[in-house]
């Protein structure tokens, strides 16, 4: 059992974020440390008159000095602590209908298992970090393969008995470490993709997702290999009520998910815009995956910006456009730029909607809240002479929790507008 060797105390008023559960200590908020903790170690949060409040990892290499894992001071961080979370996030996916198969075998859920799907979806994230109350861990199931991403130095320290316990309880196949996230130079880690459990995965893998097939490169792929936060809305946009007979524009496409829903739902022609060129030649051969044979349709390599502006300028329109850009706001100080963006993206698009037409419209900088993204939607609107009614509000799928007192976990958010 690991118990904390030293403490960080608070200045004075600075214990109000601790004691509303938020998972986060800034450096800025300690006013003493009490030991000598080497980075990694557990440390004990107290106020300002030396009073426990909860235990975390400790990285003073990071602006977030303490990522709190128990509110309970007393309560022992162990192999069976670490076990229990995983336990409880898995049980939570299970609750979900995303479902343990002969491959994965989850434990008893804690909420009645909902009804299996007539065909599974075979991907999804299994732990969420800060909102699993597993700081800095990130867990995403590919099939019989998982995938796991150690972004913090407390993680990272812990990696191979989690791998270990996570074997044990869903006895993968295989686990590959994804930890290429730009944020653990922040505390001080190295990137690296390595084997860390079992048989290394293919350099391809199909999955399913609500009826559809895709081909994943957990590798190289963006993310752990696939945005499986969208899945939810891709499922709430590709209906055939609102895209049958229609003309898709699928912008920042990647392989083309949103696309093969469209697909599916019947779009009369899809226009696919991305930088990479290999991202939509896999997007063709999801479309071929599927069964679909689309000759009219449209895979165009290029810079979004200025294929839109193109498109504005030779007077193409369409009657459904998804703009599902990469993040934009990597730090506080790049937001006012990204709302820019966000902004001169949503009015290129607004102006290329046919009246009556759908507008999807995505942002995944957590910096840039759902408040704020809907006034930048609602400047460009402004600005393109276009009236828009929000249809649905759109975030990141049910399995990427977001922990009411960390709402920074609530990173992706998007609108489902008609334009007219």
């Amino acid at each position: 059992m690991q118990t904390p060797t030293a403490s960080l105390q608070l200045k004075p008023g600075r214990d109000k974020p601790v004691h509303n559960h938020h998972p986060w200590v800034f450096s800025g908020a300690v006013g003493r440390l009490h030991g000598d903790p080497q980075p990694g170690d557990l440390v004990a949060i107290t106020d300002e008159h030396g009073h426990a409040l909860a235990t975390a990892t400790f990285n003073p290499r990071s602006q977030i000095v303490a990522r709190i894992l128990s509110w309970d001071p007393a309560e022992p961080i162990d192999d069976a602590f670490w076990g229990r979370r995983l336990e409880r996030a898995i049980a939570a996916r299970a609750a979900l209908g995303l479902s343990a198969d002969d491959a994965l075998i989850s434990p008893a859920p804690l909420l009645p298992r909902s009804p299996a799907p007539a065909s599974p979806t075979t991907a999804y994230r299994l732990v969420n970090a800060e909102s699993d109350g597993l700081p800095g861990l990130v867990v995403d199931r590919y099939g019989d393969t998982l995938v796991m991403q150690c972004l913090t130095l407390g993680i990272d320290r812990r990696k191979t008995m989690l791998a270990e316990q996570l074997a044990g309880l869903l006895r993968p196949a295989g686990i590959l470490e994804r930890s290429d996230v730009d944020v653990r130079g922040k505390e001080g880690l190295r990137l690296l993709v390595e084997p860390r459990h079992g048989q290394p995965p293919p350099p391809e893998m199909t999955i399913h997702e609500n009826g559809h097939a895709f081909l994943v490169d957990v590798w190289r792929g963006h993310k752990t290999g696939f945005y499986l936060d969208q899945r939810d809305n891709r499922a709430a946009v590709g209906r055939p009520v609102l895209l049958a007979g229609r003309e898709v524009l699928n912008v920042f496409a990647y392989t083309g998910a949103f696309g093969v829903y469209a697909a599916a739902a019947g779009a009369a022609r899809i226009t696919q815009v991305d930088s990479s060129a290999p991202a939509l030649e896999a997007a063709e051969r999801n479309m071929a995956l599927n069964g679909f044979d689309r000759p009219d349709d449209e895979l165009i390599a290029g810079d979004a910006f200025e294929v839109l502006r193109y498109y504005r300028e030779t007077g193409r329109q369409f009657d459904v456009v998804v703009l599902d850009p990469p993040k934009f706001a990597h730090n506080q100080g790049q937001v006012e730029r990204a709302c820019r963006g966000y902004k001169d993206l949503n009015w290129l698009a607004l102006r290329l909607l046919r009246p009556g037409g759908l507008l999807a419209t995505f942002s995944c900088s957590g910096l840039v809240s759902a408040d704020l993204f809907q006034k930048v939607v609602f400047g460009a609107a402004v600005d393109a002479g276009r009236d828009v009614q929000i249809v649905q509000p759109l975030g990141q799928a049910a399995d990427h929790p977001v922990l009411l007192s960390f709402p920074e976990s609530a990173y992706l958010k998007g609108l489902l507008g008609r334009v007219w």
